[in-house]
């Protein structure tokens, strides 16, 4: 069985050494009183909950799955996630983040990012019952009424109830503008609810009370495409007006998805008939109130697959220490050994080396968007606020696109580590790259993302949000530009940056001639962006590893030995990506369609 360690080392160096998160947290007026130590505690306690109480579900959660009652529609969670989720919630962590004023903890973001991490390490399947509940509630906080609020968000804070996103239908993925499903109004404030929904996760579970459902559906006089959408709240059970719970309502799991990965996660088929609602904000405005419980999802989508690469680098990395077979090619290493470690063979070291360097970029990556989330939430300066947000908006598509194709390659290459075993279910790699796989596809497929990024992001304001990041980089690059030990990390990121300006330039020129390029560059020039800002954080962490390695610390030194591996062996992939995406859209469209 697959075993987790937390990496509250390497989230103590990002947070404290790299980006001097205390200093930031500081600044913002709920976070005043926030210091190191406290970070650091609630990190050990959420460490040895995913370590010992999630984690040694996982393998058996996924071998068992989910189990549907069709004549009550109830559906049961593997053996062990109702008494997990019990001390989750007598634990107080549901409540680590949420608003004070609903029951929160009032801690920031950014410490919230770093525990959910760990709970994807240990188990992403039993993760994803709380973690949308998270979304329902910042969509709720944002646009929910007085009364809404009341209702849900003290339950959705404390964990005694759980919260869904139900948008996906049948007909309609991504493309929402299809979306069928109507709501008529009862006269009363409520409205009657019917429709169908599909891949709706913890969609319908005994872990909770009740659930609470974020609806998209149609008014009767709603225009027609997506600006013609409303969001409604759907619980399971009605809630009277003292909280208790009243009658079943008319949403029910009609049956169970048999997924790739993520077996123990309930993802439902939901009917809704004459389901009762109310409305979250402004009639035919449902996408503005449900993109806030989206946003909230593709950062926890990026968030799994880099869990996914923690856990599974782990267990490759122990496995080579461990599996001997054969003889380093320059002669024995272990000649008291009837073959040599695996980890001596250079290929091995390149798989682990990789899945270590985007596990620890992505956590580097990752950290800097929860602080800025933190800062754009809770800054007393407009000016701030709105410099942070955007600067979230762009990262965004990158944090789920590329940490999450990243999280496909890594736990693929630590499957590989250990061969034929790999394969083998009760080692649990094979687990961990079913389980990656969905990342790619879910809240918006990565393509989307990588649309997001390109057109919206960046096409769309002339590059200002790209170019104020980029200030960043350049700034940082100048800083350290007579630094000769910085050298081999400066003048690749600073070569990069400048490619991937003239890269923005030619494709925004095709652009204006055939929109359509830019769904031909769209995902290599994402990838191309997402290497940028790794090798600016890889970069960071060097330049502090540098400073501090001559205390001795082998932590430093390993920290250095990676970020070289990811500029000798990773980077150079934007060469290949920068040609592709050049390349346009003429290959990809030439062949008539009939020869498909």
């Amino acid at each position: 069985m697959p075993q987790y360690n937390p990496p509250l080392r390497d989230m103590q160096f990002v947070m404290h050494e790299v980006l001097n998160v205390v200093d930031q947290l500081k600044a913002l007026p709920p976070h005043a009183d926030i210091d190191a130590d406290t970070i650091n505690a609630v990190l050990e306690e959420g460490g040895k909950f995913a370590a010992e109480v999630l984690a040694p579900l996982n393998l058996s959660g996924d071998a068992e799955g989910c189990t549907l009652d069709k004549s009550t529609h109830e559906v049961r969670p593997p053996k062990g996630f109702k008494e997990a989720y019990a001390k989750y919630v007598e634990g107080g962590w549901p409540s680590l983040g949420c608003d004070p004023e609903f029951g929160g903890q009032g801690l920031p973001l950014v410490l919230n990012q770093a525990f959910y991490e760990m709970m994807n390490s240990a188990n992403q399947a039993w993760t994803m019952y709380p973690g949308l509940s998270h979304g329902a509630y910042e969509a709720l906080h944002a646009h929910g009424t007085p009364e809404q609020k009341a209702t849900y968000l003290p339950k959705l804070t404390s964990g005694e109830w759980t919260g869904t996103m139900c948008l996906t239908e049948p007909h309609c993925g991504t493309d929402l503008g299809l979306l069928r499903s109507k709501a008529e109004p009862l006269g009363d404030g409520t409205y009657k609810i019917n429709g169908a929904k599909i891949f709706i996760s913890a969609g319908e579970h005994d872990m909770v009370a009740n659930i609470v459902h974020l609806v998209l559906a149609r008014l009767p006089d709603a225009p027609e495409g997506s600006k013609g959408i409303s969001l409604f709240v759907v619980p399971k059970f009605m809630v009277n007006a003292d909280g208790t719970l009243g009658a079943r309502n008319g949403i029910f799991c009609a049956g169970l998805e048999h997924k790739m990965g993520i077996h123990a996660n309930s993802t439902c088929q939901m009917v809704l008939e004459d389901a009762v609602g109310t409305l979250v904000g402004q009639p035919n405005k449902g996408l503005a109130a449900m993109f806030v419980m989206m946003n909230a999802a593709r950062l926890g989508v990026g968030n799994q697959s880099l869990g996914l690469t923690e856990v599974a680098y782990q267990n490759a990395a122990a496995y080579a220490k461990d599996r001997i077979q054969m003889r380093a090619l320059s002669g024995p290493k272990a000649p008291e050994k009837a073959a040599d470690p695996i980890i001596v063979h250079p290929d091995v070291r390149k798989m682990l080396l990789t899945a270590r360097a985007y596990a620890e970029g992505g956590r580097a990556l990752s950290t800097y968007v929860a602080v800025t989330l933190d800062r754009a939430l809770s800054s007393d300066d407009e000016d701030e606020r709105k410099a942070a947000d955007d600067e979230v908006a762009l990262l965004t598509p990158i944090i789920k696109a590329f940490i999450t194709d990243n999280g496909w390659i890594a736990t693929s290459h630590c499957m590989q580590v250990f061969g034929g075993h790999g394969f083998i279910h009760e080692w649990g790699m094979e687990q961990f790259v079913r389980d990656a796989r969905i990342n790619m596809i879910y809240e918006g497929t990565n393509t989307i993302q990588s649309l997001d990024l390109l057109g919206r992001k960046v096409l769309m304001d002339n590059g200002a949000k790209l170019k104020k990041f980029g200030k960043k980089i350049a700034a940082f690059v100048e800083e350290e530009g007579t630094n000769e030990a910085m050298q081999e990390f400066i003048n690749p990121l600073a070569d990069l940056g400048d490619k991937v300006t003239k890269l923005t330039t030619e494709i925004g020129m095709k652009a204006f001639q055939n929109p359509d390029e830019v769904g031909a560059a769209a995902v290599d020039y994402l990838r191309v962006v997402g290497h940028l800002t790794f090798a600016y954080f890889w970069a960071r962490m060097a330049k502090v590893a540098l400073e501090k390695q001559a205390g001795g610390d082998k932590f430093y030194s390993a920290k250095l030995s990676t970020a070289r591996f990811y500029f000798a062996k990773l980077l150079p992939e934007t060469a290949s990506l920068i040609r592709t995406a050049r390349a346009g859209l003429q290959p990809l469209m030439e062949m008539d369609e009939a020869l498909f």
